[in-house]
């Protein structure tokens, strides 16, 4: 089986994976009720996973070069995923905070964070996660490739994914340049999130219909609500001065 469809498969499987797992955490530490849509996209897949997905399973390939003797062998392919998980995570955070002016998570208020991206915290938990991925999961994807390798007609599913995604990531994408036009006129930042959870907030209080799947939907324009985040942004800084 190609490299390609390898991880063409990998991305699908991490990118859905991933958005489960980051629905139950972003939602645990979500103080308002509800739930709100993880991620970049509306659809229930989030690509940071998908491509780290397809990192763990090409850096678990080196095991084989057989550089060091067990377990330092181990620890040092724990701290390689982890290194790569990282500055895949620092790449996506730069990229969205210096180009688009949108922050897409924040680890600010966590000691030793480098702007905001990234921290030791989360540079140990990818870690801990990469020990978890080879031992526990690292096997299965490997008999799901070779279920694969068996069951190409399901390479249709994953160009069907791949479909989807593409149309769910023009769309994101032509959100976000709205935000990014408002973060620029005013010389501000905006957190992605927080822009989802106003929108929901106020939705509550209007009565109106909550999209899980559309969460920039509302009767009111974004524009508004990008205005109303911003006033109450100045509102809180001008507080603590």
């Amino acid at each position: 089986m190609g490299i390609f469809l390898t991880l063409a498969f990998l991305f699908f499987i991490g990118s859905v994976f991933g958005w489960l797992l980051e629905l139950v955490y972003r939602n645990l530490n979500n103080k308002s009720p509800g739930l709100i849509n993880p991620g970049f996209c509306t659809g229930p897949y989030v690509p940071l996973y998908g491509f780290g997905l397809c990192a763990l399973f090409l850096l678990a390939q080196l095991e084989k070069l057989n550089f060091l003797s067990p377990p330092w062998d181990k620890l040092l392919l724990f701290a390689a995923m982890a290194a790569c998980m990282t500055a895949i995570e620092y790449i996506a955070g730069i990229f969205s905070l210096k180009v688009l002016k949108v922050r897409l998570w924040d680890y600010s208020r966590l000691p030793g964070n480098i702007q905001g991206i990234i921290c030791p915290q989360f540079s140990l938990a990818w870690a801990a996660l990469s020990a978890v991925y080879y031992f526990l999961i690292h096997p299965h994807i490997i008999d799901a490739l070779g279920w694969l390798s068996r069951n190409l007609a399901f390479s249709f599913v994953i160009g069907m994914f791949f479909g989807v995604f593409i149309i769910d990531f023009a769309h994101s994408a032509d959100i976000v340049s709205k935000l990014h036009k408002f973060a620029a006129d005013n010389g501000t930042v905006l957190r992605y999130e927080a822009v989802k959870a106003h929108i929901k907030e106020r939705q509550t209080e209007l009565k109106e219909r909550y999209r899980f799947f559309r969460p920039f939907k509302s009767q009111t324009p974004l524009i508004e609500h990008l205005k109303e985040i911003y006033a109450e942004e100045k509102e809180r800084l001008g507080r603590r001065q």
